[in-house]
């Protein structure tokens, strides 16, 4: 590493403070933001296809697509569910907390209130199996969120008088009108009722915060308004346990759940779950905990205390939306390992395929020794996990060449464009190489078979890191039995954008082989990401100056550095275009976070007078086509029609109600937004208030995104090898690998 000698000039433009909350990079909280600009709340992370298929823009918006092709998935869901032959009656041999929590669950069931025994203070563990407590909903900051576990809705699709009429009950509350778009299109028809009976359900309101439906009630109600109002306690339980999913949560334990309650001034928390729990708004569940050990020493039989030896448990609550997604993935994942005949390595899925195992072993037999590995695995396998770096995805790209020799019908499906392209440089077959959301939205890939399942044979996801709950689970319940599935990707970068932690919980359960490839990342950089990967930030020779450490003194002059690497430093060393390099910074927010450092870019790479909400053509931007999907692209013209893009190649028209909240300025990105795609330069913006902000997986991530040179403006110190030594991910509280230890107890 070299450290770049420039002279320091001054940044002209004072160094204001960054709070640490605006400058988190949300390694467990999302620090994407992509689905809406700065001051717009916005509703976290789900699918959709929109850098493809600018021509269907006429007839279905990117929202409306994936909305479409995301409640379809869920009635499928919903049927295979219903489909099973009868309910498994468990419990019998439970007492003490698991069997007033399963009584609480049967209780919610049948329509009535759960017993309050359930929710008194937890037993201790016992000493063999300590319960790890789930992470706390993160604490609202100033910066801005990750998308918002609500589905999104289409702005507009609100009637006029139903907007107007909220709009009223907004100003009698105090409430600003701008909001009533969005309420009207998150309450449905009779919005206005719904809140003059319940004027906290404006917390269902992206971006609103408890102590502003607090003061709209208070405007609304009078001298009725008061703290315990069973009302205000079953919103503020939701709004917290939707705060826990923007953390990558699925659930929360019970104990987290109701210390927050308390924290938010609600006097009985207890009742207050209860009563959320009775109205059907969360689920609560009981997951097994892990024993350390089967019990004393040298076995024996039964002792006197026998009846105190039940499995321990952890007590869940959880919203519905992520409890039916995680057991059916848990379910989908099930049905691939055991569709799949144990006595041969996989039968031909379609007629005539020539699958057999002579022929698996001939491809296998010509493919490079990780490939061969990789192969055979998926042979004989429903469900593969591949591990590896950037130069991993050559197996996977084997895999898929092989598969398609055997005449099979094999696809693989990226998280972004970027990925897609990449990944299509491997093979042949450039029809192979498709985008999750692109696939799941029929506008990519085969299409569906005649019972609505993917017309496949193997499915390869090289991005699996990337794959929230939800996508997961659609992905999963979309393929048929006898069909193989191959997750692939690098279990060092960071979680998926959404709720819960897929890839990491499937390596962590074991229920399927994994193959980990060894194959390095080449290069200086390669050597430097495989060190921060195991925790390491060591000295890595950089001979063409692949990597350049710029020190700055604060957020200014942070900015100001940024800049000139962009516009100037890199263009002359290296050849690369200011549009082929992206800086990455852990925040949206603060003096030296993605608004600042994209509106000095803009101000030298592209000035203008941003007539068409802050853009003008030629404009790099970030485009947010559905929750948890960012994709890159460039401002074309605007017209009454909306604003222009050309994203991943293809043409989109953002309606101009659209703009503000699914648009961005694009030359500065998050981790999280970059995560997936790769350019030929990367400036990696670290100003010395952003220390906290940093962790392993993000330092990881943002120094992965540059394949020829990576520019390090660091002003962060000790902070940056402490974070990589010391920090890993935030932990998630899912429940997928209880549920596939239950399902697949024969692969554990």
């Amino acid at each position: 590493m070299s450290t770049e000698p420039e002279p320091t000039e001054p940044s002209g433009g004072g160094a204001e403070e960054t709070s640490p909350a605006e400058a988190d990079a949300g390694h467990a909280a999302p620090e994407t933001d992509e689905h809406r600009p700065a001051a717009a709340a916005e509703s976290p992370e789900g699918g959709g296809k929109a850098e493809e298929g600018g021509e269907e823009a006429a007839q279905l918006s990117e929202a409306q697509a994936e909305l479409l092709a995301q409640k379809v998935e869920r009635e499928r869901i919903e049927r295979r569910r219903a489909e099973k032959a009868g309910r498994v009656d468990s419990g019998a041999g439970l007492s003490g907390r698991a069997a007033d929590l399963l009584a609480a669950v049967r209780a919610v069931e049948s329509g009535a209130k759960p017993p309050a025994a359930v929710f008194a203070d937890p037993d201790p563990a016992p000493e063999h199996a300590p319960r790890r407590p789930a992470p706390e909903p993160e604490p609202e900051g100033e910066r801005e969120r990750g998308p918002r576990p609500v589905a999104a809705a289409e702005p507009g699709s609100a009637s006029p008088a139903t907007v107007e009429a909220v709009r009223r009950v907004l100003a009698g509350g105090g409430a600003p009108g701008t909001l009533a778009p969005q309420v009207a299109a998150v309450l449905g028809a009779g919005a206005e009722e719904v809140l003059r009976e319940d004027p906290w359900q404006l917390l269902r309101v992206p971006g609103v915060r408890p102590e502003q439906a607090d003061g709209f009630a208070r405007a609304l109600l009078g001298p009725d308004c008061a703290p315990d109002d069973e009302r205000r306690g079953r919103a503020v339980t939701v709004w917290l346990l939707e705060q826990a999913a923007l953390a990558g949560h699925t659930a929360l334990e019970l104990t987290a759940l109701t210390a927050a309650l308390a924290q938010r001034s609600v006097p009985d928390a207890d009742t207050a779950v209860q009563d959320t729990l009775a109205e059907g708004e969360a689920l609560v569940f009981q997951d097994a905990l892990e024993e350390a050990g089967a019990g004393p020493a040298g076995g024996g039989g039964e002792e006197e205390g026998d009846e105190e030896a039940a499995p321990p448990v952890r007590v869940l609550v959880g919203l519905e939306r992520y409890a039916l997604a995680e057991e059916s993935l848990a379910d989908a994942l099930a049905r691939i390992v055991n569709s799949l005949p144990k006595d041969s390595p996989g039968p031909s899925p379609r007629e005539g395929s020539g699958e057999s195992v002579p022929r698996w072993e001939s491809v296998a037999a010509t493919a490079s020794r990780g490939a061969a590995e990789l192969i055979r695995a998926v042979a004989g396998h429903g469900l593969v996990l591949h591990t590896g770096g950037e130069a991993a995805r050559a197996e996977s790209a084997a895999l898929l060449v092989a598969a398609r020799s055997l005449g099979l019908g094999a696809v693989a499906a990226c998280h972004t464009p970027d990925g897609r392209r990449r990944f299509a440089t491997l093979v042949e077959a450039e029809d192979s190489v498709v985008t999750v959301h692109g696939l799941l939205s029929g506008a990519e890939g085969p299409g569906r078979d005649s019972d609505g399942a993917l017309a496949l044979d193997l499915l390869i996801l090289p991005d699996a890191p990337q794959l929230d709950v939800e996508s997961a689970a659609m992905v999963a319940e979309s393929l048929r039995d006898g069909a193989r599935l191959m997750l692939g990707g690098d279990p060092a970068v960071l979680w998926s954008a959404g709720p819960g932690r897929v890839f990491a919980d499937l390596l962590a359960a074991g229920v399927c082989p994994r193959i980990a490839s060894r194959t390095p990342d080449p290069g200086p950089l390669g050597e430097l990401v495989s060190g921060i990967g195991i925790g390491e930030l060591g000295q890595v020779e950089a001979p063409g100056k692949e990597i350049v450490i710029v020190p700055v003194r604060d957020a200014g002059e942070a900015v100001h550095r940024t800049v000139q690497l962009v516009a100037d430093s890199v263009p002359r060393a290296f050849d690369i275009a200011p549009e082929q390099t992206v800086v990455i910074t852990p925040g949206h927010g603060g003096a030296a976070g993605t608004r600042a450092l994209n509106a000095a870019l803009k101000e030298r790479l592209n000035p203008g007078p941003g007539r068409f909400g802050g853009f003008d053509p030629g404009d790099l931007v970030a485009y947010a086509p559905a929750p948890g999907r960012t994709v890159p692209g460039r401002v074309v013209k605007a017209d009454a029609d909306g604003l222009h893009l050309s994203c991943a190649g293809a043409s989109v028209v953002v309606p101009k109600e659209r703009v503000e909240q699914s648009v961005r300025h694009g030359w500065a990105l998050t981790a999280h937004q970059a995560v997936g795609s790769r350019w030929p330069a990367a400036v990696v913006v670290l100003p010395g208030d952003a220390a906290q902000a940093l962790s392993r997986p993000w330092v990881y991530t943002a120094f992965g995104r540059a394949e020829r040179h990576l520019s390090v403006v660091h002003g962060v110190e000790q902070a940056l090898p402490r974070a990589v030594a010391e920090v890993p991910a935030k932990p998630r509280t899912t429940r997928l690998p209880a549920l596939l230890r239950t399902q697949v107890p024969a692969a554990r």
